[in-house]
């Protein structure tokens, strides 16, 4: 199993983002997003549109999921959507809502947009591979700085980093939205509850995929992915 493209790339990702209309108030969390989610589906993910619910695949919980303009496209990219769909987003015929959906839209994992649950949802899911001998399928969490103030990530991470879940990754994008912060960063966050830290520049490809891939034994791991500011 592996990543199938429909002949779509990266520098055709503006274009299918643009085909959905309506939702401008959402576009920089879309925006901020683009290039993690191209780096994970282009390079890291072990998925396919082609075996969707294989057991054995690599999971990704978009937590971060008002916004999901810039998912979808790379869904489409990828091959899990039709890019013909994307023009009609959000309209009473299409699967494809403000928020992602898991029973309508292939390749979605969770149905999110009100932050705070992703986490959460990731390490109950790590539990549950364990449960079924399933040790090897990454769970891939994508959530947003600001979203780290809602107190469910508090336990989240905590319990991650206690029971060594290291087949999580939480990718936090920092566009310098949270309203309370963190002191000695976001990364630092995570860090003192166990899990391995990367803070990267969240538009640099090759340093995503390091972040990424760089072992991590016995521990979760952070990538924080800086970004521009919100609104800049």
């Amino acid at each position: 199993m592996r990543n199938t493209t429909r002949g779509l790339g990266y520098a055709d990702l503006p274009e299918l983002i643009d085909a959905m209309r309506g939702d401008e108030k959402h576009s920089g969390a879309a925006e901020s997003t683009v290039d993690v989610l191209w780096v994970l589906y282009d390079r890291v993910l072990n998925v396919s549109p082609a075996a969707p619910d294989d057991p054995a695949r690599d999971r990704f919980l978009l937590s971060k999921g008002h916004g999901p303009m810039a998912y979808y496209a790379v869904l489409a990219a990828k091959g899990f959507l039709d890019p013909a769909e994307l023009a009609g987003w959000a309209g009473s015929e299409s699967r494809l809502g403000y928020h992602p959906d898991r029973v309508l839209v292939p390749g979605v994992e969770i149905s999110s947009g009100s932050l705070g649950h992703g986490l959460a949802l990731g390490v109950g899911t790590v539990f549950g591979l364990r449960a079924r001998g399933l040790t090897e399928p990454k769970v891939v969490v994508l959530t947003g700085d600001a979203e780290l103030d809602e107190g469910s990530n508090h336990e989240a991470i905590a319990l991650a980093g206690r029971a060594s879940l290291a087949q999580l990754t939480a990718v936090v994008i920092d566009n310098q939205s949270a309203t309370h912060g963190w002191p000695g960063g976001i990364a630092e966050r995570f860090a003192v509850e166990g899990w391995a830290t990367r803070t990267v520049n969240g538009r640099d490809h090759d340093a995503l995929y390091a972040a990424f891939t760089a072992p991590h034994p016995d521990r979760p791991l952070c990538v924080v992915a800086v970004v521009e500011p919100k609104g800049s």
